[in-house]
């Protein structure tokens, strides 16, 4: 079985961030032939997952129930599909906690016995380096907040006081 990308990401905010985020992802796997899986993009339902933890702070709460959330459908997917491994590119980012993310994704394949989650830091042994090179050479949109608006919120704010 091959690599394949279930984009599940009905945090992100607003649509139109989402659909930016999706059409670079799509130009980039379309390149390299490897197939993509859109799932709903349920804003509401992922809302409803959250709520009470608007006011976490990042890598708080909140990103442990969204990551859970996410990685859960991702899991559910797999396992409907016959794919036995599950990880993420969450676990690529330096403003996200690794722990937080493997725990999530522990979480995630509990009720998917099929599938194993498999925990890699993405960042390690030149991987964060590597990343960056691929953000230039292929000239992605590299966002500045992780999607939803509660970070999006905080990261006007920032922009703002600068």
């Amino acid at each position: 079985m091959h690599p394949t990308v279930f984009f599940a990401n009905p945090n992100i905010f607003p649509q139109q961030e989402y659909a930016k985020r999706k059409a670079e992802l799509i130009r980039f796997l379309e390149a390299q032939e490897v197939p993509f899986i859109e799932d709903d993009y349920d804003h509401e339902a992922w809302l409803a997952s959250v709520k009470g933890l608007e006011a976490e702070p990042e890598r708080g709460r909140r990103c442990s129930v969204c990551f859970e959330y996410r990685l859960r459908r991702a899991a559910a997917y797999a396992q409907a599909h016959g794919f036995r491994w599950l990880t993420t590119t969450l676990a690529s980012s330096r403003w996200k906690n690794i722990i937080q993310i493997n725990a999530a994704g522990q979480r995630a394949v509990a009720d998917f016995p099929q599938v194993t989650f498999w925990e890699q830091n993405w960042r390690r042994g030149g991987l964060q380096e590597r990343r960056g090179q691929l953000l230039r050479l292929n000239q992605f949109y590299n966002q500045q907040y992780c999607g939803c608006e509660f970070s999006f919120r905080l990261t006007e704010k920032a922009l703002e006081s600068n």
